[in-house]
């Protein structure tokens, strides 16, 4: 997540990074393991798959697994962490995740024959942190309860909002960067990775500064107040955006790339033929937009107040994705006004067969199944196979189709119930 609005992050510092000996045997362990499963020639049939779907020529629906509750995942001791240097254990910690999905849970995942260096980019990010109390049940659980404290109140208010400034810390990408090197070329070749996919979500941030009630509220009686505010969030991500190509720091993401909400990239229709490799612009890539909030609006006011603001920086990319949670059945004809629209989320609040028949096979539905089936206090994997039973046979030969499962909770800290519904996902895909 490119922003984090409980929080301003600070710019990494460049200094020495020094490991103990069974640090760096840890790390080395880790990619042997890797490059045994990287190796696998289905990752090219899988990418091959992905590439179909996404350009419109599905073979059969894909399965990805994201937003996992990874304490509750710990298995066999698989997930628990030895190294002990912050940087180690950061590089540890996606690796052994990594390793355990594709043993446990792997669906159409795909392995990359190499390890990503991100550069060291800071982002000052847009002025206002959100002031919130928690409700916490599960201490080590992410997912926590929220109430947030009002911040913007009028039009005064939106000088708050800043423009993003970014940075780019040659010195600490290139002390990680050779480190990397030292430690797995030998196994692994090592490539420095940029800013890849944004996850554009204006009106995720305002809620938190505004209120949900207020700011629904004001959709109606302060209509010109709470345009002035999206639209100028929807700049500071375009000055941003702007920085990030001036700079030449963006990445590719048609590739094993979440993209907006759903699965991966991979498409014939980039980077495009305007493509330098030296030089990553924003039409060699995918963007996206939602406005999850917005479950309740009308289309009318949908289309006002989020899509019709969104344009401008839909426009700026090859192709898109639109949505998150946020119902989108009813409102096809808008979507429809998106020239570059490629996926649609499919949220498990959809009526589902209002959305097919609005999107038929001229776009990839993300499908988005309930993750509540992993709360009762007994897993019922039949009602798994029941729903994307259900799910497959509305859209078989109507649809072109992904499942993504995310937005996990919780599994009731019983991990086989996540592994077992991608057994039968799988199985019912390939059916």
């Amino acid at each position: 997540m490119l922003h984090d609005p409980s929080h301003k992050s600070t710019p990494e510092v460049a200094e020495e990074i020094r490991l103990e000996q069974y640090e760096i045997d840890v790390l080395r362990m880790l990619a042997e393991e890797w490059t045994r499963i990287a190796d696998l020639t289905v990752h090219q049939e899988k990418a091959r798959l992905w590439q179909k779907l996404n350009d419109l020529e599905s073979e059969r629906p894909m399965v990805w697994i994201n937003e996992i509750p990874w304490h509750e995942m710990n298995h066999d001791d698989e997930l628990s962490l030895r190294c002990k240097d912050p940087w180690a254990r950061s590089q540890e910690d996606l690796m052994r995740k990594t390793i355990y999905q594709w043993n446990h849970m792997p669906g159409d995942m795909i392995l990359n024959p190499w390890l990503d260096c991100p550069l060291s980019i800071h982002s000052t990010d847009f002025g206002i942190i959100e002031d919130v109390d928690l409700a916490i049940t599960d201490p080590v659980n992410d997912v926590v309860s929220r109430h947030f404290n009002i911040q913007i109140r009028d039009l005064d208010d939106l000088e708050k909002i800043k423009m993003p400034l970014v940075s780019y810390n040659r010195e600490a990408t290139e002390i990680r960067y050779q480190l990397m090197n030292e430690i797995f070329s030998d196994i692994l070749p090592v490539r420095k990775q940029g800013q890849t996919h944004i996850w554009f979500t204006p009106w995720d941030f305002l809620i938190r500064w505004w209120g949900i009630q207020e700011a629904m509220t004001d959709l109606i009686m302060r209509p010109d107040m709470v345009h002035a505010f999206y639209e100028k969030m929807v700049q500071a991500w375009m000055v941003e955006l702007d920085q990030f190509e001036e700079q030449k720091l963006l990445s590719l993401d048609c590739n094993n790339t979440r993209i907006g909400s759903g699965g991966y990239g991979y498409t014939r229709e980039m980077p495009g033929e305007n493509y330098d490799p030296e030089w990553v612009r924003p039409h060699n890539m995918w963007g996206c937009s939602n406005a999850q909030i917005f479950s309740e609006v009308s289309p009318e006011m949908h289309w006002e107040f989020a899509i019709e603001h969104d344009l401008k920086w839909m426009e700026r990319w090859n192709l898109t994705y639109y949505g998150c949670c946020e119902p989108l059945a009813g409102r096809g004809h808008l979507l429809k006004k998106i020239p570059n629209l490629r996926k649609v989320s499919c949220s498990p609040w959809n009526n589902t067969g209002k959305m097919i028949a609005e999107l038929g096979r001229d776009y990839v539905i993300s499908r988005k199944p309930n993750p509540a089936i992993f709360a009762p206090d007994k897993f019922d994997p039949a009602q798994a196979r029941r729903e994307i039973r259900d799910f497959l046979l509305q859209t078989e030969g109507k649809c072109h189709v992904e499942f993504i499962m995310k937005d996990i909770s919780t599994v009731k800290y019983e991990p086989r119930r996540l592994w077992e519904w991608e057994k039968i996902c799988m199985e019912e895909v390939t059916r």
